[in-house]
């Protein structure tokens, strides 16, 4: 068996966490892939996804359609940082959240996500996420407000406390043209 690639990596992630009765939040819900996936774990629990972009509120909307399963999701044209004020009558857990920071693919790449928006939204899901949940944000830093943003990313979760959470760094470092990498959050306190 080889190393598994950084998507994979971020789907066993997801998988250990986001179980049935329970929430999970994507936070960049860009085509519906990742919530599409969220909402097929998650069973009777529910999966909230965020996007600015009406484009891939609308792609997100037509996949869970498509697959039957939209009432097991709530789709919010907002940004990320706004999780707490969304998601605030939750009685079941949030185990589970993802990010993938840059633009939406296929799209206009001048709107991307923000090293302040994101570490907001982290800030936010620390807060009302249940002990043992996961944050997993995949880093795409091949444009220059994707490097911009994962510096402050990476500087704020090196400073996070580690009595608080625990955080993984996982990618592949010998590879050309700025390949992701994932920061995953473990809340412990």
């Amino acid at each position: 068996m080889g190393l598994m690639r950084v998507l994979p990596f971020a789907k066993h992630l997801l998988r250990e966490h986001a179980i049935p009765g329970t929430v999970a939040i994507d936070m960049t819900a860009g085509n519906g892939h990742d919530t599409l996936f969220l909402a097929e774990l998650v069973g009777d629990g529910h999966v909230y996804a965020f996007d600015v972009q009406e484009a891939a509120v609308l792609a997100t909307r037509r996949r869970l359609e498509e697959a039957g399963l939209m009432e097991r999701v709530s789709v919010i044209h907002d940004s990320h940082h706004t999780v707490q004020d969304v998601v605030t009558d939750e009685t079941r857990p949030i185990t589970a959240a993802v990010f993938n920071l840059g633009y939406l693919p296929g799209s206009d790449k001048t709107v991307t996500t923000s090293g302040k928006t994101t570490i907001d939204a982290i800030e936010q899901l620390l807060a009302v996420m249940a002990i043992g949940g996961v944050i997993v944000v995949v880093i795409y830093h091949g444009h220059d407000s994707g490097k911009a943003e994962r510096d402050d990313v990476l500087a704020y979760v090196e400073a996070l406390d580690q009595t608080k959470a625990g955080v993984l760094r996982y990618g592949f470092i010998n590879q050309v043209n700025h390949p992701p990498f994932i920061v995953a959050i473990e809340k412990r306190a």
